[in-house]
């Protein structure tokens, strides 16, 4: 598959660069480009430009990746969000450290991981793939060495990290000893339409624990507000969007294929993951000061959200996951880069944002609302596919209503930074005019302009999942 050479390719290209080239500038250029290969490549593969599948990387693996257009649409709005994520925040991943050219080649190494994860057919492969991209981010986690709290968020995403991985690897070595086929592929897993065995019930309840962990739903989410808050905020706005979508993909690319058939003995456990994650993603969003960790929050409750798609494991549950990825992405990478720039992070911080700088109090506030899932933004299109998904499930109705009611209650604090954007005086923690470049101004827009453009025609992304 293109992505997974070509992304470990680029990641080794700004590895050397790094060494050779001193200049700063050279490094973020080479990543900016390598992210364009990856959706371009990724898109011939997906036949958005032409009708026939072009693959520059054959790779014979015994089937043990299964590339179709679900996992290719995927990756490329991964492929596009990580492109908007360079145009917004090079400059701000310069500021790190003096290791640029290490944290790209980190941050493509991810992406290989990423890549993985979307298209593995095996548990082999899973691991593999969450390992890859896990441990890259542990160390951009810690990568700001004078700030104790990245230090110390690094140290705990590792350690927490490393204990989810060994409840994944139980669990897989449950599924593999408790399957008749003895097999690691997750086509031949079959499980029977009967009562699991103690082996499969146990693995299932170790794999369920360790995704819920990876995509920081609760109540396995404990690391999430001090790692989101301890590391540099420019790649926390990697961490809560890419990475997080592909956990998700990865779940439910296991349990439809792997544990479909048995569907109604382990939903009982997903709905309670996803009724607690909803609970204590917004509760505790509501009493935050700090717009990051504010936003920690928030994206422990939009994940209560996306785990419908594992709830329902159905077409629309497909379709709603790829809109709520490109909805998501793109909002939570534009209101990072707008707190970036920011002098002050806490709610006070915003305090007359839109008389000081009206452009960006604008394009905050439609990324605002599509976390809220106003109308007309791609948030209320996700939303509004995750719940349909829910609803065609059959069961669970009541879950729909929980979803509903949580939804209305993020309006709260999302509403609370608008507010002060709009209805509170200026403070000194405004924005120098110097760090807003044109550029800057011109992809915001861009991204604010095409998140109310998939909530207006949302076929656009969904669309390439049948190319």
């Amino acid at each position: 598959m293109n992505a997974i050479i070509l992304s470990a390719v680029i990641g080794i290209v700004l590895m050397f660069a790094s060494v050779f080239i001193k200049s700063k500038t050279a490094p973020k250029n080479i990543a900016l480009v390598g992210a364009i290969i990856l959706f371009v490549a990724n898109a011939l593969e997906l036949n958005i430009f032409n009708k026939g599948m072009i693959r520059f990387f054959d790779i014979d693996a015994k089937e043990m990746l299964n590339v179709n257009n679900f996992s290719l649409a995927f990756l490329a709005v991964i492929f596009l969000s990580t492109i908007i994520y360079f145009l917004l925040n090079t400059k701000e991943i310069e500021k790190v450290g003096e290791h640029v050219g290490e944290y790209f080649a980190l941050i493509f190494f991810v992406l290989c991981g990423v890549s993985i994860l979307a298209t593995f057919n095996t548990l082999l492969m899973m691991f593999i793939g969450i390992e890859i991209m896990s441990i890259p981010l542990y160390i951009l986690t810690s990568s700001d060495k004078r700030n104790l709290k990245s230090n110390e968020a690094g140290l705990k995403y590792f350690l927490m990290g490393a204990f989810s991985t060994g409840i994944l690897l139980l669990g897989i070595a449950f599924i593999y000893g408790g399957n008749a086929n003895g097999s690691f592929y997750i086509n031949n897993i079959q499980l029977a339409k009967g009562p699991l065995n103690t082996m499969l019930a146990v693995g299932v309840v170790f794999i369920t624990i360790a995704m819920s962990f990876k995509v920081s739903a609760a109540p396995f989410h404990f690391w999430t507000p001090d790692v989101y808050d301890g590391a540099p905020t420019v790649f926390t706005s990697f961490m809560s969007t890419i990475v997080k979508a592909a956990g998700f993909f990865a779940f439910v690319r296991l349990f439809e294929d792997a544990f479909g058939a048995v569907h109604y003995q382990w939903q009982a456990l997903i709905v309670f993951i996803t009724v607690c994650t909803l609970i204590i993603g917004n509760i505790g969003a509501v009493f935050q000061q700090s717009v990051k960790r504010m936003l920690a929050y928030s994206s422990i409750a939009q994940a209560g959200f996306m785990l419908l798609a594992v709830f329902a494991l159905n077409d629309k549950a497909k379709e709603g996951l790829v809109l709520y990825t490109a909805a998501y992405c793109f909002a939570t990478i534009g209101i990072f880069a707008v707190l970036i720039k920011m002098k002050d992070y806490t709610i006070d911080g915003f305090n007359g944002l839109g008389k000081t700088n009206s452009l960006l109090a604008f394009c905050a506030t439609i990324f605002l609302l599509s976390f809220t899932g106003i109308p007309l933004t791609a948030g209320f299109m996700s939303k509004f596919f995750m719940l349909t998904a829910a609803a065609e499930n059959g069961s669970h109705f009541w879950l729909i209503i929980v979803a509903v009611i949580f939804a209305a209650i993020s309006a709260y604090y999302y509403f609370r930074v608008i507010q002060a954007m709009y209805f509170k005086e200026p403070t000194e923690n405004v924005i120098e005019p110097t760090e807003i470049t044109t550029t800057f101004k011109v992809v915001l827009v861009l991204t604010a302009a095409l998140i109310i453009a998939l909530g207006i025609y949302p076929e656009f992304v969904v669309g390439w999942m049948y190319h």
